[in-house]
């Protein structure tokens, strides 16, 4: 165990293992991704009271799931950041904030358009929503705080202090349809007890979900890659590279 968390303190390492991780789980996902959306959009009936305008849970709910376990993944790397001082860490809660916040983004976009044939409206102060927008602000807070220092490891201090202090607004996203009065629904899948949607309409759903999932570990792979060589530009191993890169070319 400790020799695993002592390569992945290895630039090095990590990206050749990135690489060949994204080798098979990009194509998987791309696949994951078509055969859900097909599922959902063109093989599932319409709901009894929303009619087709329910089928945006497709990409609604994926992305709200995921942005809310992105903001984990930064936060934990964000301890590790502070605890051990370890770079690596501090790579994938930057390279994790611009994907958590595009999720983020999707779903509440996607939330709007569904909300305005089912609400009547595109946008109401609704506990669910306006928690969901704060951590739209805190991803982007994150990415502003990079941004805002010149000296990377204050950055990455700042970042991380940000990170952890953001995480109470987690289980206020994940239990204010149960605390507050909200027009949003409760969830519909349910790890204890039944879950309250159609199995027709759950298996498309649990395969969306999982494939957004996968997009979120490719893309998180693939901005850590992109951040390692820049940070990492001047050592050997990054030269080697970018000479085997020449004479492929």
């Amino acid at each position: 165990m400790w020799s695993f968390f002592h390569k992945l303190g290895s630039p090095p390492w990590l990206y050749a293992i990135s690489g060949s991780i994204l080798r098979w789980l990009l194509p998987a996902t791309l696949l994951a991704l078509a055969v859900g959306l097909a599922w959902g959009l063109l093989f599932t009936g319409p709901e009894a009271r929303q009619g087709n305008s329910y089928r945006i849970i497709y990409i609604h709910v994926p992305a709200a799931v995921v942005a809310l376990a992105g903001y984990y993944v930064m936060a934990i790397a964000g301890a590790v950041n502070l605890i051990w001082k370890m770079k690596m860490a501090d790579v994938a809660m930057k390279s994790a904030a611009p994907i958590g916040a595009a999720l983020t983004f999707i779903a509440l976009v996607t939330g709007a358009i569904w909300g305005k044939p089912t609400w009547g409206t595109w946008w109401v102060w609704d506990a669910r929503i306006t928690s969901m927008l704060i951590l739209l602000f805190l991803y982007l807070g994150v990415l502003a705080l990079y941004e805002a220092f010149d000296n990377k490891a204050a950055a990455g201090k700042a970042c991380a202090v940000l990170s952890l202090v953001g995480m109470v607004n987690i289980p206020i996203i994940y239990k204010s349809v149960d605390w507050w009065y909200s027009l949003h629904q409760p969830a519909s899948i349910k790890f204890i007890g039944q879950s309250t949607i159609d199995s027709s309409m759950l298996h498309p759903l649990l395969l969306m979900i999982a494939a957004f999932y996968a997009l979120f570990t490719c893309c998180l792979l693939l901005n850590m890659r992109a951040e390692l060589l820049q940070r990492e530009a001047r050592t050997n191993w990054v030269k080697k590279l970018a000479v085997a890169a020449d004479s492929r070319g």
